[in-house]
């Protein structure tokens, strides 16, 4: 009994998860139509490092990206 109510669980699980990334929200434009998402990932933000090589903010005089 307990080994056939593990595997409804299981299946369950699986479903939700295939189901989710299958079904994944269209972008929409200005007019609230469908169209194809942009292609471009989210830009990562830069982070900043001083003279000594400690982080510090981007803004500060002499902070300079970190690759």
């Amino acid at each position: 009994m307990s080994k056939s109510l593990s595997v409804a669980i299981a299946l369950a699980i699986g479903l939700s998860a295939v189901s989710s990334g299958a079904f994944a929200a269209p972008c929409k434009d200005a007019k609230g139509k469908f169209t194809k998402c942009p292609a471009t990932a989210p830009a990562k933000p830069t982070k900043c490092k001083d003279a000594k090589g400690k982080f510090a903010k981007c803004g500060t005089p002499g902070a300079k990206p970190v690759g």
